[in-house]
């Protein structure tokens, strides 16, 4: 008997003690301030009747900085900027020579950059989100992410996190931001696989400034 019950309280403390995918959001959101990282982005659209479906691979490098500054700076195959300072959301196509330039404030909310960059806290996500728990996969904890809003573009997100041990963090643990998986509401999905993440980096001040290349044709909205 006593031998079944330190197993029962062995298995209840494992069991209390594991994170789910939404304690490593949380985790992530509370200890990463600022981060860079490498990315993969493959692009799926739905398969057209009598076709296979079609996939579009693209990299580049991502950078933020809580609350409210990103960077997504597309390097292969064609140059695109996604920039957010705080004030103004910045998409410049280098091939177009032309940049959109968008209210910071109306242009986030329910989208995936406020997912892993922009929000402050977890309170702030749950105003916008839906968040649940999802299974392991890939070695991967995951949080699935609805947002509230339903007449956006966005269906849902799935944020995967990489979770290790760390001398240097709460409760030993870290919480690495591995991969992001988009559905939009055409049924084109886009996977985003992180790799050389720094967490907590000092980024040089014009990591989030853009100023429209002379010449390009500007569009406010």
């Amino acid at each position: 008997m006593k031998k079944l019950f330190a197993t029962i309280l062995i298995a209840c403390y494992a069991l209390s003690a594991r994170a789910d995918g939404l304690e490593s959001l949380e985790n992530f959101v509370k200890t990463v301030s600022s981060g860079r990282a490498e990315f993969t982005q493959v692009v799926t659209a739905p398969a057209k009747e009598g076709q296979s479906a079609r996939s579009k691979t693209s990299s580049g490098t991502f950078a933020f900085a809580r609350p409210n500054r990103f960077s997504f700076i597309y390097k292969k195959p064609f140059e695109q900027s996604i920039v957010a300072d705080g004030q103004t959301l910045w998409l410049y196509d280098v091939d177009l020579n032309q940049v959109t330039a968008r209210k910071q404030s109306s242009a986030l909310g329910s989208t995936p950059a406020a997912l892993i960059a922009a929000a402050p806290d977890l309170r702030a996500l749950q105003a916008e989100f839906t968040l649940a728990a999802a299974p392991d996969q890939d070695g991967l904890q995951w949080v699935v992410a609805t947002p509230k809003a339903k007449d956006g573009q966005l269906q849902a997100v799935r944020v995967g996190f990489r979770v290790g041990q760390s001398s240097d963090r709460p409760a030993g643990k870290s919480t690495e931001l591995a991969a992001l998986e988009i559905l939009d509401s055409f049924g084109q999905r886009s996977v985003l696989s992180f790799s050389k993440l720094e967490v907590n980096p000092k980024l040089p001040p014009d990591t989030f400034q853009f100023k429209p290349p002379e010449g390009a044709d500007v569009i406010r909205q």
